[in-house]
């Protein structure tokens, strides 16, 4: 099947989307007192918030569209079939290749074609459960959510959606981490070629085009600070201390 240039490049912006909002959702979290503040300039009341919650925010509002191009395009381009489990038969394959990854005897199905049952799965439930939840929860306890919709907001209580979006955040860690570990340790080169090259090679051609993406989301990591964050916040609202 391959993988078709447009699934490189949305990897590599859900990727460098996702670190960011990782982050600057840490951030606010544990924040004290916010480096600098941010106002919108509509509404009859504007509410004031940390410029660490704007980032994080409108980071999350390029991540669901991007999210939503993707699901698209994945549905649209018959890509849709990697990642979605089509018989019950995915669940006993995907133990065995738990036991297969737990003794370092990796599984032998080729990326380029098809992922093996325990992949299918993770993709699954990153894009089809995690994002989703990841969104619904986020919009809940946003700004966004209408103030007045009282009957939905005690069907929908703010707790709630606190109460699963930081283990969703964590989720979502864990897949960086253990993707990037398996990418890395069952056939680097190839692997890289097939999500960033567009080929099923072994050369470096992928590996160049990951190190400059890391150097980008590396770049991306430390210019999200209020020294660079705030000309572009102050297009939007008003920034202040």
């Amino acid at each position: 099947m391959g993988f078709p240039a447009w699934l490189a490049w949305q990897h590599f912006f859900n990727i460098f989307l996702m670190v960011l909002i990782i982050r600057s959702g840490w951030q606010v979290r544990t924040q004290r007192r916010p480096p600098a503040t941010w106002t919108a300039r509509w509404g009859a009341n504007p509410k004031k918030i940390s410029i660490n919650l704007w980032l994080h925010q409108s980071l999350d509002i390029l991540w669901m569209v991007n999210g939503a191009l993707f699901v698209v395009l994945l549905i649209s381009t018959g890509q849709w079939m990697r990642v979605v489990p089509t018989s019950w038969e995915v669940f006993p394959n995907a133990l065995s290749a738990i036991l297969q990854y737990a003794s370092l005897d990796w599984p032998t199905e080729n990326g380029w074609v098809n992922y093996n049952s325990l992949q299918v799965i993770a993709y699954f439930v990153a894009i089809f459960v995690a994002a989703p939840l990841a969104a619904f929860t986020g919009f809940r306890m946003s700004g966004a959510w209408p103030s007045k919709a009282q009957v939905l907001s005690k069907i929908y209580p703010v707790e709630v959606a606190r109460a699963i979006h930081l283990p969703v955040m964590f989720y979502f860690l864990g897949f960086i981490v253990v993707h990037v570990a398996l990418v890395l340790s069952t056939g680097a080169l190839r692997n890289l070629n097939h999500m960033y090259g567009g080929q099923d090679a072994v050369n470096w051609y992928g590996f160049w085009i990951f190190f400059v993406s890391l150097l980008i989301i590396v770049g991306g990591w430390f210019a999200a600070r209020p020294l660079f964050l705030a000309p572009i916040a102050s297009l939007f609202g008003k920034v202040g201390r």
